[in-house]
């Protein structure tokens, strides 16, 4: 079988692999469509600590069921389209033991600690799979990256008495501003492209702002009656973006963390204790956000096709990366089609 490899950084590859053969609990997998994610772009830059080389990416997917072990359940048949959750847990960590999975200690994500499904074939444990008869396998594979921003609204306690800001509208950004628009709250986009923040209005935004155009904090200011938002979540990775989260969140807010700041981050610590602050990170996502987000897809009111900017076959996957390592704002969500 087919698949793409990124050999070292900078450099990707088409290798031949022996299809995988599934144990009794596995199912064995043709896979369909797989999307790329930052974390991909960040292996093939030579930037992600957590990844060995050469690696294979992709864990937003799409895939059909080729074949099943002989314990899988009979809910799972040859033929049925499916998702995947791309996460392990140990279940013996502080955070398994806690029922946070999705943060665990000795997590091996696909695609970045173990090889993806970039792929013709993968395969996965019966556990890890969800489906949903109303969604196309183009769906399929949007649902990981949108389930990291609900789950990061969840992390902020969203509700609808909320004014929720977002700093970033890549694919991430997208999904906090749905999540938060799906609990009712009221959302504030901010980004520096005008064209993103036309699509983050699309996705459940009521406000865009463009933060090189006057005053962020003004802005904020005025639109929240001089408080400041309750929730920020920080969906971009920047140090500036970092500290403006816990310098703008209202006071008694609550700021959220998606991003990885590139280099240590220097923060006026004062506000912490003066506005009494929570501060909480957001890693990845749990079953629960999955089902919100199929729910999300399944109603059709998300804006799949806006959000994805390409779609590729497997043999111009490499190509494409490049592109967007090239000019990363020039894309939103990029999808592989493996037919």
């Amino acid at each position: 079988m087919k698949s793409l490899v990124i050999d070292r950084p900078g450099s990707t590859s088409i290798i031949e692999k022996d299809r995988p053969i599934p144990g009794p609990n596995d199912v064995l997998l043709r896979t369909r469509v797989v999307g790329f994610c930052g974390s991909d772009l960040s292996t093939y830059r030579g930037l992600n600590p957590l990844v060995n080389y050469p690696r294979v990416p992709g864990h937003e997917i799409g895939a059909t069921i080729e074949s099943v072990g002989t314990e899988v359940p009979d809910k799972w048949k040859c033929g049925q389209d499916v998702l995947v959750l791309p996460y392990t847990a140990c279940g013996r960590c502080a955070a398994c033991r806690q029922g946070r999975v999705n943060c665990c200690q000795h997590n091996e994500t696909l695609g970045v600690q173990r090889d993806g499904a970039m792929a013709e074939y993968f395969v996965a444990p019966h556990d890890k799979l969800l489906t949903s008869s109303k969604l196309s396998l183009t769906e399929m594979a949007l649902v990981e990256p949108l389930t990291v921003g609900f789950h990061a609204v969840a992390r902020g306690r969203v509700t609808s008495e909320d004014t929720v800001a977002i700093f970033g509208c890549g694919a991430i950004g997208l999904g906090v501003i749905a999540g938060a628009a799906v609990r009712g709250a009221r959302v504030i986009a901010i980004d520096v492209d005008d064209s993103k923040l036309e699509l983050a209005c699309k996705c459940g935004a009521s406000i865009g702002i463009n933060s090189l155009q006057g005053s962020l904090h003004e802005q904020l200011q005025e639109l929240t009656e001089g408080r400041g938002p309750e929730v920020i979540v920080e969906a971009v990775g920047l140090g500036q973006t970092f500290r403006s989260a816990v310098e703008e969140v209202s006071f008694a807010g609550r700021v959220v963390y998606i991003g990885y700041a590139k280099a240590p981050v220097e923060y006026e610590t004062k506000f912490f204790v003066m506005k009494e602050l929570d501060i909480l990170g957001s890693r990845n996502a749990m079953e629960e956000d999955f089902q919100a987000v199929i729910g999300l897809l399944e109603g059709g009111s998300f804006p799949v096709e806006n959000v994805i900017t390409a779609c590729v076959p497997l043999l111009e996957a490499g190509t494409i990366l490049h592109q967007w390592s090239e000019a990363p704002a020039g894309f939103t969500k990029i999808q592989v089609d493996l037919g």
